[in-house]
């Protein structure tokens, strides 16, 4: 996930923690809209900030 984070901070001019809460909310969004694609959203993106 490091490697997105760091390319929306490059591409959008955003601080590493703008970047990451994005990614948490387009994260939860999908997760929400599309539950089937949970798991494999999980594996994109982690299952956390850390990953």
């Amino acid at each position: 996930m490091q490697e997105l984070i760091d390319k929306l901070k490059e591409n959008a001019g955003i601080t590493e923690e703008q970047a990451i809460k994005t990614l948490e909310t387009i994260k939860e969004y999908v997760k929400e809209k599309f539950p089937m694609l949970g798991g494999a959203v999980d594996n994109l993106l982690g299952g956390g900030t850390n990953n």
